[in-house]
C-alpha cells in the first residue's frame, strides 16, 4: 500500500500559490504551471514509493508474555522488524488489539540499523479474559521522503489477562508459610489424621490401638504407627460466571473476586499435595480444567482461569452441576461460587447442590449484600425508605433460609466481605482437611 508523506502533500500545495504568482506577476497564460508542478509531485511520489523497500521483504515479529495479570506490572510487546541488509533508515509500527487490551493510538517509530529494528510497545491491560494483539500495522518511507509503504501484519498473539497474579502469590504464600509451616500446627497434623506416617517408639498418651503388634515383637521394644492428615486430595472450584455473578461489588465483579480467592486456596492446595481444577458455568459448562497437581501447574490453571468471561445469561443450576458430577469420579471437596436473591430462584440451585452433597464435601461461598444490609439499617425519613427496608429485610430473611438449608445438608459455608474472601476460604480449607471432611 502506497500513502503520499506529508512533505509531499506539502510540495504539491505549493503549486497553487506558485501557479498564482506566475498568472499575476509574469503572465496569465503561466497559470498551468502549478497543475503541472502538482502532476510532477505525485509523479515523484510513485518513483519514491518504487524506489523504497517492498512490503513483501518487510518482516515483522511480536514477543509478548502469555499471561499477564491486571495491575501487577508494566506488560510490553517487543516489536522485531528485519528487511535484509538494504532498507529504510526508519520504520513507524502500531499495534492493532482487541478490547480487552488498550495499545498507544499513535504509531512508535524506530530506528534500522543494517535492515533491523526493534521497539517496546507498552500495554495497557483493561479487564480480564483473553487478550489478543491482532496485527500490526508498519510503514515506512522511500529514500525521498515523499512516499510510504505500509503492511498490516497478521499476529494473532494470545495474552491470558488474569489478576494480580503476584498479589494473589504473595497473599498465599504469607497465609500457607503462617498456618502450614510455622508453629504448632505442624505438630497437629501428625497425629490427628488417619494416614500412615512412619514407625515410631511408644509413648504414654499415645493412642493404644496404634500399636504395632508384630513390628514391636520383631525389634523387642513397643512400637507403634504415626498417622497424618490425608493428603491427595481433590479440589474442584465450580465458578458460576452468570448475569448475577457478574454484578460489581466493592469495584470489582462477584467472578473476578471469586477468582481470587480461588487462586490462593488452590495455591495453597497444591503446596500440600492436593489436586485442582477449575469448572465455570452460566448457562452451560463454559471450562473444564481436569485437575492439576504440583506447584507447578499453578501457571498453567491460572492461564485458564482466563476463559472465565463475564456473561449476561442466567445460570442453569441442573445442566451445570450435573455436569461437574459427571466428572469428578472420586470423594471430592466441590466449592461453589454463586449468589443468588430469594428461595425461588435458588430452589434450583439447592436441588442440584444435595445431589452432589451425598457423595462429595460442599463449601459454597456467599457474598454479603451489603446494598440490602444499607438498605435494611438506614434511618427511614419518608414512607419510602419504610418500604425499602421492609422489602431488604424480607430479601435477607429468604437468603438466610437459603443458606440454613444449605447448612442442614451438611453444606459448610463461607461468607465474609470480598477483601476477606480468599483468607476465610483458606481456614475453612484447613479446619476441613485436619477434621478429613474432604
Amino acid at each position: 500500500m502506497i500513502a503520499p508523506t506529508s512533505r509531499a502533500i506539502l510540495l504539491a500545495c505549493l503549486g497553487a500559490p506558485l501557479s498564482l504568482i506566475l498568472a499575476t506577476a509574469v503572465a496569465r497564460g503561466l497559470w498551468p504551471v502549478g497543475a503541472v508542478w502538482a502532476i510532477a509531485v505525485a509523479a515523484l511520489v510513485i518513483v519514491d514509493a518504487m524506489l523504497a523497500t517492498s512490503p513483501g521483504r518487510m518482516k515483522v515479529a511480536i514477543a509478548a508474555p502469555a499471561m499477564a495479570g491486571i495491575g501487577a506490572r508494566t506488560v510490553t510487546a517487543r516489536v522485531t522488524l528485519d528487511c535484509g541488509d538494504r532498507g529504510p533508515a526508519s520504520a513507524d509500527v502500531a499495534l492493532e488489539t482487541n478490547a480487552l487490551i488498550g495499545a498507544p493510538l499513535a504509531s512508535a517509530r524506530t530506528a534500522l540499523g543494517g535492515g533491523q529494528g526493534a521497539l517496546d510497545v507498552p500495554l495497557h491491560l483493561i479487564r480480564r479474559g483473553d487478550g489478543v494483539i491482532e496485527s500490526a500495522h508498519c510503514r515506512w518511507p522511500g529514500p525521498l521522503g515523499l512516499a510510504w509503504r505500509q503492511t498490516v501484519a497478521r499476529i494473532n498473539k494470545h495474552m491470558a489477562i488474569t489478576p494480580d497474579i503476584d498479589a494473589v502469590e504473595r497473599e498465599a504464600e504469607r497465609l500457607f508459610s503462617r498456618t502450614m509451616i510455622h508453629g504448632i500446627k505442624p505438630l497437629r497434623d501428625r497425629g490427628d489424621g488417619s494416614e500412615f506416617d512412619a514407625l515410631a517408639e511408644f509413648q504414654p498418651g499415645m493412642d493404644r490401638r496404634l500399636v504395632e503388634w508384630k513390628q514391636s515383637a520383631r525389634h523387642v521394644k513397643l512400637l507403634a504407627k504415626e498417622v497424618r492428615a490425608e493428603r491427595n486430595h481433590q479440589l474442584a472450584f465450580a465458578i458460576d460466571t452468570g448475569r448475577a455473578m457478574c454484578e460489581p461489588v466493592a469495584g470489582a465483579p462477584r467472578v473476578d473476586w471469586s477468582i481470587n480467592a480461588s487462586l490462593m486456596l488452590a495455591y495453597v492446595a497444591l503446596k500440600l499435595g492436593d489436586r485442582v481444577s477449575f469448572f465455570g458455568f452460566d448457562s452451560r459448562p463454559n471450562l473444564a480444567t481436569g485437575f492439576a497437581t504440583g506447584t507447578r501447574s499453578f501457571t498453567h490453571l491460572q492461564a485458564q482461569t482466563a476463559k472465565l468471561d463475564y456473561s449476561s445469561e442466567e445460570t442453569n443450576y441442573t445442566l451445570s452441576l450435573a455436569t461437574l458430577a459427571e466428572k469428578l469420579q472420586r470423594r471430592s471437596m466441590v466449592i461453589v461460587f454463586t449468589d443468588f436473591t430469594d428461595t425461588v430462584s435458588a430452589e434450583l440451585m439447592v436441588e442440584n447442590i444435595t445431589r452432589l452433597a451425598r457423595r462429595h464435601m460442599i463449601v459454597f461461598v456467599t457474598f454479603p449484600d451489603q446494598e440490602l444490609e444499607s438498605l435494611r439499617d438506614a434511618k427511614p425519613v419518608a414512607s419510602d425508605d419504610v418500604a425499602r427496608a421492609v422489602i431488604a429485610h424480607r430479601l435477607l430473611q429468604e437468603r438466610s433460609v437459603v443458606l440454613t438449608r444449605l447448612q442442614r445438608l451438611g453444606v459448610h459455608i463461607v461468607s465474609a466481605p470480598v477483601d476477606e474472601l480468599g483468607r476465610a476460604l483458606v481456614r475453612a480449607y484447613d479446619q476441613l482437611r485436619r477434621r478429613e471432611r474432604i
